[in-house]
């Protein structure tokens, strides 16, 4: 419980990223004193949903790598695709679920946004939802960078689009983002979806900017009874990423994601907010104090 407000931690299970590339320029000497490599120097990694109920509405927050993913991916991965059974056991049925928030559109955070099918069609997983994601994002994915495009899959919003699920979100109309903007790339016969620049959710649950990892990335505040969560998503993936510096060789922009890092924990630490962790399969939620060095660390408590 978080105030009046029930968070449930579901998992689309594990998935295996290169330890180089998760710990950027940190030596391998100091990152695998906290996390072990396996023998192609894989780490294991999670993929963790929040589901918020607030007691009016049901709030799933990221979606994992999804079922969309080809078989080459997949080994590479090794990706379980558990998330449906994982809302199943805890008692979550995706016709209720009333809100779905994507702190960016990395195929690793917004895979279960659609299902394929047998047939080969793909269709919103959360029937009844509205979904979330950031203006900025999908103008980012449209341009299909040689550096990144591999992350970006169409078929993991643009159902969303189609269906009239899918409201990109400005905050504070900082990117200048409207619904017919041609950097959004609507397809062809979609009508373009909405933008909006407040940052609030529904009551209690809303997003704030952290940029770096991505120039969009968002973070999404849980408030209720006086006590705070924030799900950070890649600005801080696990908790062994709990240095400011040690960021990732994903983030596209290292020194801002080193500021925003500073920023949050600024915030995070005194205000005692529990910090929600989206790649960490051990530890997907903890709070943060300093150690005896003055290093951000996971409390005991």
């Amino acid at each position: 419980m978080l105030g009046d407000f029930e968070l449930t931690f579901c998992s689309d299970g594990t998935y295996l990223l290169d330890g180089g590339a998760m710990f950027g320029v940190v030596p391998k000497t100091l990152w695998s004193k906290r996390t072990a490599a396996d023998a192609d120097n894989r780490i294991l990694l999670g993929l963790n949903t929040t589901v918020v109920r607030t007691g009016k509405h049901v709030v799933v927050i990221e979606t994992g790598i999804g079922n969309k993913q080809s078989d080459k991916m997949k080994a590479i991965h090794g990706n379980q695709e558990l998330l449906p059974a994982s809302l199943v056991a805890a008692c979550v049925r995706v016709e209720e679920v009333t809100h779905v928030v994507n702190s960016h559109l990395h195929f690793d955070h917004c895979g279960w946004n659609t299902t394929l099918h047998p047939d080969g069609s793909v269709t919103p997983t959360f029937p009844n939802a509205r979904y979330f994601a950031a203006a900025g994002e999908l103008a980012h994915g449209r341009l299909q960078l040689e550096r990144d495009r591999v992350s970006y899959l169409a078929p993991n919003y643009d159902p969303l689009i189609a269906s009239g699920q899918l409201t990109l979100l400005d905050p504070q109309g900082r990117g200048g983002f409207s619904a017919d903007d041609a950097r959004l790339g609507t397809p062809d016969g979609y009508k373009p979806a909405p933008v909006q620049t407040a940052v609030e959710i529904v009551p209690g649950i809303s997003v704030e900017p952290f940029p770096g990892h991505t120039a969009s990335l968002l973070g999404v505040h849980i408030e209720s009874g006086g006590e705070h969560a924030c799900y950070v998503s890649d600005l801080i993936p696990t908790h062994h990423h709990l240095d400011p510096t040690w960021v990732m060789g994903y983030d596209l922009d290292p020194l801002t994601c080193i500021a925003e890092r500073k920023r949050f924990l600024a915030r995070a630490i005194p205000e005692r907010w529990l910090v929600l962790f989206t790649h960490d399969h051990e530890v997907p939620a903890a709070y943060v104090e300093l150690n005896e060095k003055g290093k951000p660390v996971k409390a005991d408590q």
